[in-house]
Order: C-alpha cells, then structure tokens, then sequence
C-alpha cells in the first residue's frame, strides 16, 4: 500500500487496507460485543466492486465483509464513509450502499445455491454502515434516513428507518484514544493535529504508551505509520525533503523518531526566516559606525517590524552591551513587545 495521493485525503484511508487495524477500528469505536473479537484473517475488502458504481468520493469508500464465528455462521458487510466536512447526502447514500450490498449477497448465495434467497428461511446479512468524521465543526447532517424524508410522520411506515454510526474524532479526547493502547490509537492521535502547533499535543503522551507501542507495532505496519505523518506534515506545509528525512527516520530507527518533530513549526520557521531577510535589507551598509547609531538602528528596525526583542537582537548579532542599551532604551519608550512582556 501507497501513499495516498492527496494530503486531504484521511489517514484512515490507509489504515483500511490493513485488517489487523480495521478490527481494531471495530473493537474501540463500535460498541458491540460480537466485533470485539473479530479476526483480521475474517476480514474481506469488497470495495472494487462498488466502485464503479460511485464516483463521489471513491478515494474514502470502504466495503468489508467479515465472517463472525459462532455456532451458525453469518455474515456483518460494514460499509465505511470517511468525510472530511460535512455531507448531508450520508443517509441517502449508505442506503444506495446497503441495496447494492444485499443485492451482491444475494446473487452470491444464489449462485451457489440456486435461489436460496427465494426460501421462507433465508435471511440477509446485517449491514453496518459507518460515518467517520474528522472535521472541525460539529457533524450537523441527520443520521436516520426516515428524517431525511418529507412527511415522514404520514409515511413512516413505509419509510426506511436506519441510522448510519457517527463517528466523530473530535469527541475523543487524548486521554481516551491513549486508553485505546493500540496502534490504531496512535493514527488517532496523529489525525487529530491540525496545525503546527497541534504537533506539540505529542509532548502529552505517557512514556509507558510510547514505550509499549513502539515494542508492539510490527514491522510491516511501521511503513503505514510513515505514510500517515507524510500526511500529517504534509497538512502543515514542511517541505517534502524534510519529509523525506523524517519518514526515513522512522523506518530505521522506529516509532520513537517520530517525536523529533514534537518541537516542529515550519511556519514559525519561515515566519523567522521572512524576518531575517527583513532585518538584512534594512541594515546592510549600517552595520559599521558609533555604536549609538548602531543602537539607533536597531530600535528603529525593531519599532518598524514590530519584532520579539529577543528574535531581532538574536538575528542582528549585536555584542551584550549593545543589547542592553537597545532593551534599556526600548523600556524607556514603554515598547509592549520588550523582551520578556
């Protein structure tokens, strides 16, 4: 399995290939017994075949088909739906989903047992149908298709009446996903940073949970890991030879070298940068001089820019006694953005 091809789309869409953690995404997020257990060798992708059917968002739609044990044998088709905003066509299309679901089952069956499906007897497969959403505003899009419909209070008896199971990220705080304590739980983790300074959400991870996931995740699975932070930095913005490297580390050195970026801000980084070429434009050709023009340089820039004290004097690489004077001054003029105010 790839990198996705595009950074919108969600990192759940590569854990969906992965069986061993799609029967983890069914044992912590649906809360039904029987999918505690599931086995990942019980899990069958069908996707392709509905595919061609869908072109409306085809990268995040997932069929499985699991085989529960037990004394009679049966059969639970989820259909998964990612969305990254809002849809409200979600009820109307998982019901598109579950017809052409049954309707496969059946001719499958029939095939192997010639019209069983026509029997007093035969009974479909139950069909669980999945909304996972990691936007960042509220799901507001009705779950219960009856609702969908007009004059659903007259008609309610001929009316469809599932609900599809809303699963918003959002609503899992970090303490919970850590309970978790699975790999999953990580891509979780990960998926919920939004911004550069959601990285730092990393520092709030026990020791004992890094520990026991970087001692657990195998090997295989480590590449998928990978490919879900090359989404991650990706969505804010660092370079692709960052990436690179960071990626690189990981693969060699496991899962712990993904907390090196813990301190990574890459628009605090261009943002500085930026100020730098700033700060060289206006004082190339005034560096030499008396050191009180050099002072009044300085706050000049300073004031003009609108600098953190402590960035500008870094980046002018003046000696401790100009820097002194150039705060000293600064503090007489009541400037707000003082080092340490």
């Amino acid at each position: 399995m790839g990198v996705i091809r595009n950074a919108k789309d969600n990192c759940l869409k590569l854990i969906l290939g992965e069986h061993e953690l799609f029967s983890e995404f069914l044992r912590d997020f649906i809360n039904i017994d029987i999918l505690k257990a599931v086995d990942p060798a019980d899990i069958e992708d069908i996707t392709e075949r509905f595919i061609p059917l869908f072109t409306d968002q085809k990268d995040s739609d997932v069929v499985k088909r699991v085989n529960l044990k037990g004394d009679t044998p049966f059969f639970v088709i989820s259909v998964v739906e990612h969305e990254s905003e809002v849809n409200y066509r979600s009820s109307f299309k998982m019901l598109q989903y579950i017809a052409l679901v049954l309707n496969d089952y059946e001719k499958e069956v029939n095939a192997s047992n010639k019209k069983i499906s026509y029997t007093k007897d035969f009974k479909y497969p139950p069909v669980l149908p999945i909304v996972f959403y990691d936007g960042a505003g509220k799901w507001t899009a009705e779950t219960n298709f009856l609702h969908r419909t007009e004059m659903s209070g007259i008609f309610e008896k001929y009316i469809p009446k599932f609900e599809y199971e809303l699963i918003s990220l959002d609503e899992y705080g970090l303490d919970e996903l850590v309970r978790f304590g699975d790999t999953l739980s990580l891509i979780m983790i990960i998926d919920k940073i939004r911004t550069p300074d959601g990285i730092r959400m990393l520092r709030r991870l026990p020791d004992d949970y890094i520990e026991r996931l970087s001692l657990n995740i195998p090997e295989h699975l480590k590449k998928l890991i990978a490919d879900v932070l090359t989404v991650l930095l990706t969505r804010v913005n660092v370079p692709e030879e960052e990436i690179r490297e960071i990626v690189k580390g990981i693969e060699q050195r496991g899962i712990k070298e993904m907390f090196a970026i813990e301190n990574y801000d890459v628009q605090e980084t261009r943002r500085i940068a930026r100020n730098e070429g700033k700060i060289e434009g206006k004082v190339e050709g005034r560096s030499e001089g008396r050191i009180e023009s050099k002072i009044e340089d300085a706050i000049s820039i300073i004031k003009e820019l609108k600098l953190p004290v402590s960035e500008a004097l870094r980046i002018l690489r003046l000696s401790e006694q100009e820097q002194r004077k150039i705060v000293a001054e600064l503090e007489k003029c009541n400037i707000p953005y003082v080092l340490g105010r």
